[in-house]
């Protein structure tokens, strides 16, 4: 199948790769944008997106992006000069960020139907966005080295998952030895990428 765009607005970018993780059944899926939409209501995405460092110019990737809850707050964040890359395996998911981002007019977003390649270049990406979705992968070490790939130097992932406890996010994200800890916010903990020797 090779790599395909389908133009709505706002582009999906479908990639051919081995499957690690299957999309959520759409009922399901819709259940959880119900929640997520009272879950927003009562705290904001934006204010946790302020503790990141989301700055203009900004490339920003939001992995596991569901309905896109922080891709309005992130696009606005990165402005016109500034991109955001709405990741989700859940084809109905990049649909509700394609319609909220053609509703409200944000031209710096697009969606990338994949569970692990982003295809983006190799230092790339200033912001990770990993929150929620880390607990349900299957191969998160996968997951975590694409990071490493596309983020730059100096870049950060940015990370939550209410699912988890601190010990076993630290566990999870370091024991690569690709990440390490910088800074521990209200609502995210913040990952540098650390060099690899060969």
């Amino acid at each position: 199948m090779g790599t395909d765009k389908v133009y709505v607005s706002v582009p999906i970018v479908f990639k051919e790769e081995l499957i690690m993780d299957s999309p959520m059944a759409n009922l399901m899926f819709n259940g959880m944008t119900l929640f997520f939409k009272v879950r927003d209501f009562i705290l904001p995405r934006e204010q946790i997106l302020e503790e990141v460092g989301i700055k203009p110019g900004f490339r920003v990737l939001d992995y596991g992006c569901g309905p896109g809850g922080y891709v309005p707050g992130a696009a606005e964040l990165v402005g016109e000069s500034g991109k955001v890359y709405a990741l989700d395996i859940q084809p109905l998911a990049l649909r509700c960020v394609q319609n909220l981002a053609r509703k409200r007019n944000l031209t710096n977003v697009e969606t990338i139907c994949s569970d692990c390649r982003t295809e983006l270049p190799d230092n790339s990406v200033d912001v990770v966005l990993l929150y929620d979705v880390f607990h349900g992968l299957s191969r998160p070490q996968a997951i975590l080295a694409e990071f490493h790939r596309v983020l730059k130097e100096n870049g950060t992932l940015s990370f939550n998952d209410h699912h988890m406890s601190e010990d076993d996010i630290m566990a999870g994200i370091t024991s690569g030895r690709l990440f390490e800890l910088v800074r521990e916010g209200k609502h995210t903990y913040g990952f540098s990428k650390l060099e690899v020797l060969a």
